[in-house]
């Protein structure tokens, strides 16, 4: 941690080495990042778009959208944080991600806190290490504008320690605090709803630390604060027709998968696929079979861990100044251990009951069977308990190598320090392949983008047709100087978020149409243009190919 030190009149934080060490891992892992963020990769999307042209909206004064376009539980606070940068730099992907790096070294400084505040220095430090690798699923999840994690994570560990050092007795304001963490988990519950279980363990939390001053003027700042973060979404689901509150929207998509596949089926892709992907142990096309050991591993660790965190507590309760009439924090009454000795523990559980909880959630999907690779990004949250689940792998290396265990106590010991070298070394290398190599196809793909955009805007049609993943990018990196409506393979209309954009397509008097080179639309368009004159495309462009038509070609209508 840092000290104070006194230098020639002027209070100077002193790092030790392991923040040291933790402030230079955490410097590798921002500035990674910042490199990845200039050159737009991962590559941008147009679910990415999307929030970019909301910022754009908000910026200008024309929108104030509480949830992302077309949608009704997914906050865009996202979109408000990067509108002001937006506003003064115009439409560009390193600016719209500025603020999720921002986020992102905010995040790994709590971490370290948290985790400094609960386990050992040296082990802060690796869990730091750890977080400032990443290959390209989990650096899409930290940087892209998506909608939710980035904030929320942060948010959680705020959270977090405000109990902490509520519990302690170090918060000053204590009131201020508690209100702050109302209104962090409204925000959070706001941005997204996958938060959900690491809220209501935090939460826990905070009635265990505080219940008694939340019986007044706490209690009531608490409420306030939830409510003044959470106020879009109440405020826009009052006014919201029947059926389109979010939670009737939200049910309604999480029930739109289909038949539930067999619950074998739902935990093999959620444990062996989706928890080392979210972990950044595999490449974004998938895990081999070498690199799943962790999937099968992570429940074990979670129930080492409750346990640990268990043991830790009735350890404090039965070591306790003063036995069991020792004095407890103000606020409460004694009750046999000081909260501040039990509050580690406490935050110990409650981030093995987050993780346990999301995972649950997540395997209850049949997403988790059906398609585990693209749905891996909805246990990115599980970063928050890192800390918690490697912890009885480094206790076990650290007795073992003490040797204050017996013969089996060091075997154990060696084995939990090969998992935790495996564990980084895997990291490191998929974070070096990625770097190295799958950085290139990023880029070669937003080349592309760009070029489409640059013809486009310079020679038209300014009105055009084309896919989802063609649109709303095409429309953000033209500054909407190029409006695209969305048509499904069957041009047929599609998901248009943004209304407007359609209507003005629709209005144009020669539309044309982009569509990848050899895609089923580019297929079916040349049959429907077969017998027409001006049937032949303008052009191919970093490949697309665009046709305009001299007349309306309109097949839905």
């Amino acid at each position: 941690m840092s000290h104070p030190e006194q230098h020639r009149g002027r209070w100077r934080p002193r790092l030790d080495r392991p923040a040291l060490v933790a402030l230079l891992f955490g410097l590798v892992g921002v500035g990674y990042r910042l490199v990845l963020t200039l050159y737009t990769v991962p590559v941008s999307n147009s679910d990415e778009a999307t929030f970019g042209l909301a910022a754009l909206h908000i910026g200008q004064g024309r929108e104030h959208p509480v949830f992302l376009y077309g949608q009704h539980y997914m906050g865009m606070l996202e979109s408000y944080l990067a509108a002001p940068l937006l506003a003064v730099f115009g439409p560009s992907w390193p600016v719209l991600r500025l603020p999720m790096l921002a986020l992102y070294a905010i995040f790994l400084y709590l971490v370290y806190r948290l985790t400094r505040r609960l386990y050992p220095p040296w082990f802060a430090v690796l869990v730091v290490a750890l977080l400032a690798l990443g290959p390209e699923r989990v650096v899409r999840d930290q940087l892209t504008v998506v909608g939710g994690r980035p904030e929320v994570k942060p948010a959680v560990l705020l959270m977090l320690l405000i109990v902490v050092g509520l519990a302690a007795g170090s918060v000053r304001h204590r009131r201020l605090a508690v209100a702050l963490f109302g209104l962090l988990a409204g925000l959070a519950a706001w941005s997204d709803w996958l938060i959900l279980p690491y809220l209501g363990v935090a939460v826990l939390a905070l009635l265990w630390a505080v219940r008694r001053e939340l019986v007044g003027w706490s209690g009531l700042l608490l409420v306030a604060g939830f409510v003044v973060g959470i106020a879009p979404m109440i405020v826009d689901n009052l006014r919201a027709g029947p059926g389109e509150d979010s939670l009737t929207v939200f049910r309604e998509v999480s029930t739109k998968a289909g038949p539930l596949p067999p619950w074998s089926d739902r935990i093999r892709g959620g444990l062996l696929e989706g928890v080392p992907l979210a972990h950044g142990l595999c490449p974004v096309d998938g895990c081999g079979r070498w690199q799943q050991w962790f999937g099968l591993l992570y429940p074990v660790l979670l129930v080492a861990a409750a346990a640990l965190a268990l043991v830790a507590y009735r350890r404090a309760v039965g070591t306790a100044p003063g036995g069991p009439a020792a004095g407890t924090l103000r606020g409460d009454r004694a009750e046999g251990t000081p909260r501040s000795a039990r509050v580690g523990p406490v935050v110990q559980l409650a981030l093995v009951v987050g993780a346990a909880l999301t995972l649950l959630s997540y395997v209850r999907s049949p997403l988790a069977a059906t398609s585990p690779l693209d749905n891996a990004r909805y246990l990115s949250v599980l970063q928050l308990s890192l800390p918690a689940v490697l912890w009885p792998l480094w206790a076990a290396a650290v007795a073992g190598r003490r040797g204050t265990v017996g013969v089996l106590g060091r075997l154990t010991g060696a084995l939990a320090a090969a998992v935790l070298a495996a564990l980084t070394a895997t990291t490191l290398v998929v974070t070096v392949l990625f770097a190295v190599s799958g950085a290139a196809a990023s880029r070669t793909e937003e080349r592309q983008a760009r070029e489409l955009a640059t013809a486009l805007r310079a020679d038209g049609p300014h009105e055009v047709y084309g896919d989802y993943w063609t649109c709303n990018r095409l429309i953000f990196n033209t500054d909407e100087a190029v409006v695209c409506g969305v048509l499904d393979g069957d041009l047929s209309p599609g998901q248009n978020r943004y209304r407007p954009y359609w209507r003005q397509v629709g209005r144009a008097a020669r539309p044309g149409y982009v569509v990848e080179v050899d895609s089923p639309m580019d297929r079916r368009l040349r049959r429907l243009l077969a017998d027409r004159p001006d049937a032949a495309p303008v052009r191919e462009v970093g490949g697309y190919r665009v046709y305009h038509p001299d007349t309306p070609v309109r097949p839905w209508r």
